[in-house]
């Protein structure tokens, strides 16, 4: 049996040269096959189900090739065979596990779009013309992905972990296009920290939530420091407010208690307030939070950046209408529930 387990990646926080054409070996007629169409005609050979249709993708960055698959569009100069083969049957998998956050399944119409570059230089070719001003702050990210204007922008570093940068953003380009409101950040967040490991046997994709070694390490590293954000305090915040405060720890405490907290939410005491996480979603989903007409308006309204004020002011009301308000009693079950998933962490 083949199990492979995905160890963490570096993720984003935030959350043009032509480059020489490579050439493949002599076909049988004697003649050369640009790396573009062998690649393709090895995919269309494998029979992938996943995979709708291969063809050359002309751009500015390096040889590439266009898949199609039922709900992505991938635009990529990565020819790796292995992990072209997986790269169609890993998106449609998070897409089905996206959906399994929700009670019912969404239909999506138009094709998400992701662009996987072989390498930094191309990526960062792209990003300084597909991000315009902000390309200066994209650049920043260290080894990862980000999501921008519809699309998810991720450069191959190594099979487990861009599967895992493009799960994780994956997750952020789902509820963007189909949820009507925008989600707190400490709940968008910690779902796509779901997405982050995943088992891969017999040519499919298990995401195990329960298997993150990084999000665990770095849980179980604040628990010991004494250093947990308050309950209160986490969902309050975003990760934008604790990279300010210069704090890499405070980041890897944010994140990490957001993937707890997620999962406290949907395992703890049997999943006793699963139907309350479910509600929550749901009313996000479809815009049936009970706010103000003026907090409904802003948040629905993707064009207006999301603002520490207003995240401050809207997640905890929503906890506490969805979850409760007896914040005492949630931070000492969601503690209890942070040692217990730890307990059998060890550092190498």
């Amino acid at each position: 049996m083949n199990r492979t387990l995905a160890p963490f990646c570096a993720l984003a926080i935030f959350l043009s040269g032509c480059s020489e054409r490579e050439v493949s070996p002599a076909d049988s007629t004697g003649g050369l096959i640009d790396a573009d169409q062998a690649m393709v005609g090895y995919l269309q050979q494998q029979g992938l189900p996943a995979l709708k249709l291969a063809q050359t993708w002309n751009n500015n960055y390096g040889t590439g090739i266009e898949l199609q698959t039922q709900h992505y569009q991938v635009y990529t100069t990565l020819l790796d065979p292995l992990m072209l083969s997986q790269v169609p049957g890993f998106l449609e998998s998070a897409w089905r596990g996206y959906n399994r956050q929700l009670l019912g399944a969404i239909e999506t119409k138009t094709r998400f779009t992701v662009y996987l570059f072989a390498d930094r230089a191309q990526w960062e070719s792209f990003t300084d013309e597909f991000a315009g001003p902000r390309a200066k702050m994209y650049r920043k990210i260290r080894a990862g992905a980000y999501y921008l204007k519809g699309a998810c922008v991720a450069y191959n570093i190594g099979r487990e972990r861009t599967f895992c940068v493009l799960g994780h953003e994956g997750w952020h380009q789902f509820n963007y296009r189909h949820f009507k409101f925008r989600l707190p950040s400490w709940l968008d967040e910690g779902i796509a920290t779901l997405f982050e490991t995943y088992r891969y046997e017999h040519g499919l994709f298990y995401f195990e939530p329960g298997r993150n070694p990084a999000r665990l390490g770095d849980l179980k590293k604040t628990l010991a420091s004494k250093k947990m954000i308050p309950l209160r305090e986490l969902i309050s915040i975003n990760p934008g407010e604790v990279l300010a405060a210069d704090s890499a720890g405070g980041v890897n405490a944010f994140y990490c208690q957001s993937y707890a907290l997620v999962r406290f939410l949907r395992e703890e005491g049997y999943g006793k307030r699963l139907p309350d996480y479910h509600k929550l979603l749901l009313d996000g989903l479809n815009g049936a939070w009970p706010l103000s007409e003026q907090a409904q308006s802003f948040a629905g309204d993707r064009n207006i950046p999301l603002t520490t004020a207003w995240n401050r002011a809207i997640s905890p009301m929503l906890f506490e209408r969805y979850i409760g308000g007896d914040f005492e009693q949630l931070e000492q079950e969601y503690v209890a529930f942070c040692r217990k998933i730890v307990y059998r962490v060890r550092f190498r």
